[in-house]
């Protein structure tokens, strides 16, 4: 397993789904792991099941919690090296029949929308903006931004979730032209297809339909925190297909 002793991340949206599988894959390896929360709470107590975590409240959405929440971890820690921006709400918060009710845009309410929008793209800027500086000072940092299929970000019936994630990744993309000329590395990781997480409850998906689990998220977030990939920036790594993405990735760095 890959070495991350010493490693200092702070996961947003920690405490379940895809957020909790990252956690625990790369705490599993040796990393130091931050996790939020909104729920303060829920977040100790996750952290604590995680080998010892630190577990903080933080609304990704609320520019102050979020300066508190960075500066508890670096006055834990003395740094992050890696964020992950992962904690999101999905369509059921707008509409809970999404699958196959699909509903307008136009019945969307403002607030509905606001508050995808605020937590998915938002919380990811304000998130980033956060800890930037501070691992620009310190001369090295990752970030990795927690993003979904391309098909998501454009079906039918998917405001405001298809364009808040469709801004994630614009986002993620300024960030690392942004921090090109830095050593600071910004790339972009997705599960690839539905995923067993906490957005789906009390959703009928179709008869059949391929779901897969959190862990997915395991082996990416383990090589993107590992020193093989320091120097990795602005790729779109999607976790289903990571193994074929990894070894191609390797060939190009020999070829090159």
């Amino acid at each position: 397993m890959t070495d991350l002793e010493g490693t200092r991340v702070l996961i947003t949206g920690g405490t379940s789904g895809l957020g909790r599988a990252m956690a625990e894959a790369v705490a599993a390896a040796g990393a130091r792991v931050a996790i939020t929360s909104r729920s303060t709470e829920r977040a100790r107590s996750a952290a604590e099941e995680i080998q010892g975590g630190l577990g903080l409240g933080m609304d990704t959405r609320d520019e102050t919690a979020v300066q508190e929440g960075v500066a508890r971890v670096l006055e834990e820690w003395g740094g992050i090296d890696l964020l992950v921006n992962n904690a999101g709400i999905g369509m059921r918060t707008v509409n809970p029949r999404f699958v196959t009710e699909p509903q307008g845009f136009w019945t969307v309410s403002a607030d509905g929308f606001r508050a995808v929008v605020d937590t998915n793209l938002t919380g990811y800027f304000l998130v980033a903006s956060a800890v930037v500086p501070h691992q620009l000072r310190a001369g090295s940092g990752r970030i990795v931004n927690i993003s979904m299929n391309h098909s998501t970000m454009n079906r039918r019936g998917f405001v405001p979730y298809g364009p808040s994630r469709a801004g994630a990744e614009s986002l993620s993309r300024i960030m690392a032209a942004d921090l090109g000329d830095t050593p600071v590395r910004v790339n972009v990781l997705l599960p690839g297809g539905i995923t067993e997480t906490g957005m789906l409850d009390g959703v009928q998906l179709p008869p059949g339909a391929p779901v897969l689990p959190a862990a997915v998220m395991a082996a990416p977030i383990r090589w993107l925190a590992s020193s093989e990939a320091a120097d990795v920036h602005d790729e779109r790594i999607v976790a289903a297909g990571f193994d074929a993405w990894l070894e191609a990735y390797r060939a190009r760095s020999q070829a090159g």
